[in-house]
Formats: C-alpha cells, structure tokens, sequence
C-alpha cells in the first residue's frame, strides 16, 4: 500500500484493506503446511497450497487499489503489507528449498535481500520519510510472483517435464530482477543519508 498523509482525518487501522492483509498473514502457515505435508508427492494438498498462494498474492493487489482508492491507506497498512508479502513469498522459496525443489542459494539471495529492503523501509518510516516501492521493485514483486507460481503449481504432471526449463527461465528472471531492485534501493539508501547528514 502507498503511504497518505497523517492528520485527524486519517483512516482507522481497522479497514477493509488492513483486514484483507491480515487474512492474508494468517493464511501463510497453512499454506506452509500444506506444501510441505505433500513432501513432494505432487498430490491435492500440493495444488490446495499452490492455489492458496496464488490468491493470497493475489489479494496484495486488491487491498491496495481499494486502499487507495477509497483513502483508506494507513501507517499500519504500510507496515503489514510488506510483511505479509515476503512473509508468503520468502515462506514459498523456504518451503521449496527444503523439498529440494529449488537451490538454497536462490532462497538466500531472495530471502536477505527482501528481509534487508523491508527492514530498512521500515525503519526509515519510523523516522518519517516513506520510500515507496521503485518501479523496479514492482517488477520484480510480479515476476517474483510468477515465477514462484510456476513452481509451486506441478504443470509438469498435466503438459510435460519441459515445464522445469519455463520454471527456471522465470526463476532466473527473479533473481536478477531481485539483484537489480536491490542495487536501486541501495543507491536511494545512500542519497537519502547524504541528504540528511547534508541537512545537520
């Protein structure tokens, strides 16, 4: 969600879009449970959790277009929001890495550069300044989203194994995507402590 303006006006916390959000973070262990209870097997559990993920991410889009469509955007929304999107997207390369469906170092490249980022915008928002999402980062946030989509959903069982070459195509695709929004959230990190150690 994008950030508003303080004031007596602003909405409650508890909106319709926070709500969303909410139910998003609380659909995250069962989605974990099921992905991981299939242990691999490919059978309905693994399509409950791949359809499970899929609309959750999917709601990420919901919440923040009726926040800001209805100005409802909040200091807590700004906060949950991002959580509850890596808390899903870093859970699903976890939980991939340990059925050995995906290589622990791209869980790791992920993973710590979408803790770091987080981390970092949350606490520039406790000083005050809101670092809105890059255009880079938004990319990255679809293809993240896709690509782990592709891999959570075994496609491979209904059109073919070719299917692994289209899941590391994308997977691939998030990485340097990941890589690359990273490097322009470090660059605004270093202006914007240029910019207020050149204010004192």
């Amino acid at each position: 969600m994008t950030s508003s303006a303080g004031g007596p006006g602003r909405s409650a916390n508890w909106n319709l879009p926070n709500a969303i959000t909410v139910v998003r973070i609380l659909l995250a262990p069962a989605f974990f449970w099921m992905l991981l209870a299939d242990a691999g097997h490919d059978g309905w559990l693994r399509w409950a959790a791949a359809a499970l993920f899929i609309i959750a991410i999917a709601t990420d889009g919901i919440d923040g277009h009726i926040a800001r469509s209805r100005g409802l955007v909040t200091d807590l929304g700004k906060i949950l929001d991002p959580i509850a999107d890596k808390l899903l997207t870093s859970g699903a390369l976890v939980c991939l890495s340990i059925l050995g469906e995906l290589p622990w170092w791209v869980t790791a490249v992920i993973v710590v550069r979408e803790v770091g980022i987080t981390v970092w915008r949350l606490v520039e928002l406790r000083r005050g300044n809101v670092v809105p999402a890059s255009s880079g980062g938004k990319l990255k946030t679809v293809v993240q989203s896709v690509a782990i989509s592709f891999a959570l959903v075994p496609l491979w069982m209904l059109v073919g194994e070719w299917v692994h070459w289209v899941n590391g195509v994308l997977m691939s695709a998030a990485v340097v995507l990941t890589l690359w929004s990273g490097l322009l959230y470090v660059r605004d990190a270093v202006r914007l402590a240029r910019g207020v150690r050149d204010a004192h």
